[in-house]
């Protein structure tokens, strides 16, 4: 299986390519932006990635630092109650119900903007909880990565992380529950899209290991979504232009009891059947997410604050 993956060499210079199961990487001539390779037609994407995979490895995973898959003029966008148990939590959590019952089966679905490509996290770097929480869950997705021609060309495991505590006392919250540094992670490779027969039957795990025991476990299947991720990108798409493409993350199927919080030094593991692993570390504070503003100009930044997460999952 392919993967387009975005990394920085030992100088700091970020570039993009395919990676193979060995971990092998081969550059895209020109190191083009991600954003410039969805500027592309499904068609022109698949004949560069599969012509740039036919040739040599210049490089292995393991000497690269692994970079999130969004750049340029990219927005991260997410969806929300698109399945039943995401419904029934918001219903639980909120002083005002029937906003999320009418929604789930409305016409028009829930769609709120998530991040900048800079303030996005990967996989081995922290997310965050709101200080002012104190009520914070992760919420494992699966994310459609989008051309600017509105075309789905690869997937990504997304975790949209989430202050229940706030969206629950008002929905006019979101933005504040929803959007701030440490609360968007993704995957590190994108899966093309050609590479997966039936993103409609995915099984999707979630573990949040502390202390090396796991606090929670939950599993869920694309095969529960209630609308269709087409049907949720035409909604996307209606009046505005995405020049660079888009990431939608789609709504999660797993929410923890609202007797479940996540903490300091947890690490949320995420996993969806052929698009991969993302494992992240939990900070308690937004400021230990500060790095961020300093890793747009150097990206190098980002190495001194990855977690071998492996190790903290009793795995």
């Amino acid at each position: 299986m392919t993967r387009i993956v975005r990394f920085a060499d030992e100088s700091g210079t970020v570039r993009t390519g395919v990676a193979d199961d060995a971990g092998g990487i081969r550059a895209f001539p020109g190191a083009p932006l991600i954003a410039e390779l969805l500027r592309l037609p499904t068609v022109e994407l698949r004949a560069l990635v599969e012509n740039t995979s036919s040739g040599p490895a210049a490089a292995h995973e393991r000497d690269v630092l692994p970079l999130p898959p969004l750049d340029g003029l990219m927005e991260l966008w997410a969806a929300g109650v698109t399945y039943e148990r995401s419904r029934e939590a918001r219903v639980e959590e909120s002083t005002e119900q029937s906003v999320y019952e009418r929604i789930y089966d409305a016409e028009r679905p829930e769609l709120f903007f998530k991040s900048p490509p800079w303030r996005v996290v990967t996989d081995g770097e922290p997310i965050a909880v709101r200080d002012d929480s104190e009520l914070n869950v992760p919420e494992p997705e699966l994310a459609l990565v989008l051309n600017r021609h509105g075309e789905t060309v690869g997937y990504l495991v997304a975790d949209d992380v989430s202050s229940r505590s706030i969206e629950g006392e008002n929905p006019l919250y979101l933005p504040q529950a929803k959007i701030y540094a440490g609360s968007a992670a993704v995957s590190s490779a994108i899966v093309p899209a050609w590479e997966i027969d039936a993103p409609d039957a995915l099984d999707i795990t979630m573990a949040v290991w502390r202390d090396g025991e796991a606090a929670y476990r939950a599993a869920t299947s694309t095969g529960a979504f209630h609308r269709t991720p087409q049907g949720l990108v035409d909604h996307l798409w209606r009046s505005q232009p995405f020049p660079d493409g888009a990431v939608l993350s789609t709504g999660t199927g797993i929410v923890p009891a609202l007797d479940f919080t996540l903490r300091a030094g947890d690490v949320v593991e995420i996993s969806i059947e052929g698009v991969g692993v993302l494992r992240n570390p939990v900070r308690a504070h937004q400021s230990e997410l500060d790095w961020l503003v300093e890793a747009i100009a150097e990206p190098l930044t980002r190495r001194a604050h990855r977690v071998h997460c492996s190790a903290m999952t009793g795995r």
